[in-house]
């Protein structure tokens, strides 16, 4: 390996994934393993799928294990980043994927409706944000990658709740990597577009028909769209990017 690949390596950093028992979490925690990353995986009760990411990462040659949090509970984000160092010594890149939805009209949404979609969605970024900075300000390097949607910027009837979540997220993403770029540390927001996940996969044939209207590729991207980018904001390939929006949709934002 030349000098120039030593020192665009991420390899022996440690990552921690939120909501990486599947989906675009635990592909994005796969292409770090990839990179050479030790990653904790997080899950909130997909307890059996972050086993299983657990072990495939472990057979990459690398270092894993899963802690259960809900990250909308600052005590057990708390509990959680505490592990995390316990095992690992340090966070160099955070990963605040963890997401919900509970849909519906705002006429007809519940207050907890919109309470655990706020706190999964936003607070979850903010206390996972805050208490992983404090390893990254001592090592003087580190990458905040945060997965929005593309909902964050057009929005979408019955998801105010989540919208909101999304849209603040990359507020959030602007003023944090302000806050911190003279540290070396980046902070960006991903924004899916409709990505073949279980949640599109409960969508009925008619609905999937409209929302390809949506798309101008004409088709739903794959979780490994989104863990690639992921892969390239977490290397030193990236080390001048910070406090973008970066859209992976298909053109939908268009």
């Amino acid at each position: 390996m030349n000098q120039e690949n030593n020192e665009d390596s991420i390899s022996g950093k440690f990552a921690l994934v939120t909501g990486a028992a599947k989906g675009i979490g635990r592909a994005s925690a796969l292409e770090l393993a990839k990179m050479g990353v030790n990653v904790a995986i997080n899950y909130n009760s997909s307890e059996s799928e972050a086993s299983k990411t657990v072990s495939e990462i472990k057979s990459l040659g690398v270092d894993s294990f899963a802690t259960q949090a809900n990250v909308g509970d600052l005590n057990q984000v708390n509990a959680m980043i505490d592990e995390t160092l316990n095992r690992f010594s340090q966070i160099d890149i955070l990963v605040n994927n963890a997401g919900i939805i509970d849909d519906s009209l705002l006429l007809r949404m519940k207050d907890k409706a919109w309470e655990r979609v706020i706190d999964t969605n936003l607070n979850g970024t903010f206390y996972c944000s805050r208490a992983a900075l404090k390893s990254m300000f001592k090592s003087k390097w580190g990458r905040i990658i945060n997965i929005g949607s593309v909902v964050g910027l057009r929005g979408n009837v019955g998801q105010t709740n989540y919208t909101a979540s999304k849209a603040a997220i990359n507020g959030f993403t602007f003023a944090l990597a302000k806050e911190v770029a003279t540290r070396n540390i980046t902070v960006n927001t991903i924004t899916p577009g409709y990505i073949s996940t279980d949640t599109v996969a409960t969508l009925s044939d008619k609905q999937k028909e409209a929302i390809m209207t949506w798309i101008p590729m004409q088709r739903f991207g794959e979780v490994e769209d989104i863990a690639n980018m992921v892969g390239y904001l977490a290397s030193n390939k990236a080390k001048y990017v910070t406090g973008q929006v970066i859209s992976v949709d298909g053109g939908m934002a268009i």
